[in-house]
C-alpha cells in the first residue's frame, strides 16, 4: 500500500520496529534516525565531522602548479588550527556546521569532551539562528573509533544540558549497516 492509498483508505501506516527511519520524541524535539540515502525531511543545516586543520572537508581538486610556491608555502605556514570542540558555520544552503572533533596529530584523533562540546555548539548555533531542523551524523565515529552507542549517550546528555526552543526536528544520519537495535538506548525517554 502506498502512502497515498493509506491516506485515502483512512488506514495508518505504522513503523515496523527494527527498520529505518526510527522516530524518537524528546520533549518538543523529534529525532528521526535514517540512513544518509534516505533523508526524512529537508534540513536547515547539516553538521559534518571535521578536524582542526579542516582537512576532512578540504577540496580534492588539483590547483594550478604555476602558482608561485612562496605563496602556497606562506599560506600553509600561516594556517592556524581550529579549537577542538568548536563549530564553524559555512554559509551555504543548507548551512554547514563543521564540528571540530578530530586532531589528526593525536591518537586517537578524537576526544569525548570535543564531541560533547561540538554537539552543544551545534545546538546553540541552531538556536541562535532559529533553525527548525538539522542533520547530525555520528560524530567521532565516521573518521574516528568512537563507538556508535557511546555517541548516542553523548547526544542524549548534550540534549539534557541545552534548552531548545526553535529546533524541532533532528535527522540523525545513520551510517549504513547500523542495526536499529542501537537506538534502544532511547527507550524509556
Amino acid at each position: 500500500m502506498t502512502i497515498e492509498e493509506s491516506r485515502n483508505s483512512g488506514k495508518r501506516l505504522e513503523l515496523i520496529r527494527g527498520t529505518y527511519p526510527r522516530k524518537i520524541q524528546i520533549g518538543s524535539l523529534t529525532i528521526v534516525a535514517s540512513l544518509e540515502k534516505d533523508p526524512p525531511f529537508k534540513v536547515d543545516a547539516m553538521a559534518m565531522e571535521e578536524d582542526t586543520f579542516l582537512v576532512l572537508s578540504a577540496h580534492r581538486t588539483v590547483y594550478d602548479a604555476r602558482k608561485p610556491l612562496i605563496k602556497v608555502m606562506t599560506r600553509v605556514i600561516n594556517t592556524q588550527p581550529r579549537k577542538p570542540g568548536s563549530v564553524i558555520v559555512q554559509e551555504r544552503t543548507p548551512l554547514r556546521l563543521l564540528a571540530i572533533v578530530h586532531d589528526l596529530n593525536e591518537e586517537p584523533s578524537w576526544r569525548e569532551n570535543w564531541v560533547t562540546r561540538a554537539l552543544e555548539g551545534i545546538f546553540h548555533e541552531a538556536e541562535r539562528r532559529k533553525l527548525r531542523s538539522i542533520g547530525i551524523p555520528f560524530l567521532g565515529t565516521l573518521h574516528g573509533t568512537m563507538e556508535r552507542r557511546h555517541f548516542l549517550v553523548l547526544l542524549l546528555s548534550s540534549l539534557e544540558r541545552v534548552s531548545l526552543y526553535h529546533l524541532k526536528r533532528l535527522w540523525l544520519v545513520v551510517p549504513a549497516g547500523t542495526s536499529s537495535k542501537l537506538f534502544d538506548v532511547f527507550e524509556g525517554l
